[in-house]
């Protein structure tokens, strides 16, 4: 009995160290801290907290950077989804402007991080993410006559700049932390 119990653990434990395994956890853990920092800063700093801090992308971003293209969609999605269900934010008239924006960082990021350090990578797709995202929102306004929920991209770079500063400064360095806590490299 004892060894089929031992047999068991160490099955699990093989199953558990296995790097299907740590992406799909990581990707869970960090879909879930897409869900709860934006409210930690929206608690701490008020409703503004959210488009000055951006806490949301932090999440996308170390995905991104830790685990690639399907688990920083998947935490984009999963993130801003939830989030909406279980708190009401963002607005349902921002959500498919902020799911865009979120999915298009985690694709350049995912992309870029294959060919450059993530430094470069995190600056090229703050960058040229946001040109994207403003071509998004012309073709959504101008094109396809959505409201624009007072959404400007040179609005959201200068109320930002806080949030973007703390990406440059801590993602990187999350993102290599956790690869090498679970063995990724």
């Amino acid at each position: 009995m004892k060894e089929k119990v031992l047999e068991n653990k160490n099955h699990l434990l093989e199953t558990l160290q296995s790097t299907k395994a740590k992406y799909i956890i990581g990707t869970i853990l960090l879909s879930g801290i897409g869900i709860t920092l934006p409210r930690i800063f929206h608690v701490l700093a008020g409703t503004s907290a959210g488009a000055t801090f951006l806490p949301m992308h932090i999440a996308v971003l170390i995905a991104a950077l830790t685990f690639g293209i399907t688990s920083s969609t998947i935490v984009a999605g999963s993130s801003i989804i939830c989030s909406y269900l279980l708190t009401g934010m963002p607005s349902l008239a921002r959500l498919p402007y902020m799911l865009i924006e979120l999915v298009i960082y985690a694709i350049l990021l995912s992309i870029f991080n294959k060919k450059f350090n993530s430094y470069i990578s995190l600056i090229a797709t703050i960058i040229l993410g946001r040109i994207l995202y403003a071509g998004v929102l012309a073709v959504a306004i101008n094109g396809l006559g959505l409201p624009t929920y007072g959404i400007s991209v040179i609005e959201s770079i200068k109320v930002g700049l806080p949030g973007i500063i703390i990406q440059l400064s801590f993602v990187p360095l999350i993102a290599k932390a956790i690869k090498k806590g679970v063995r990724l490299d």
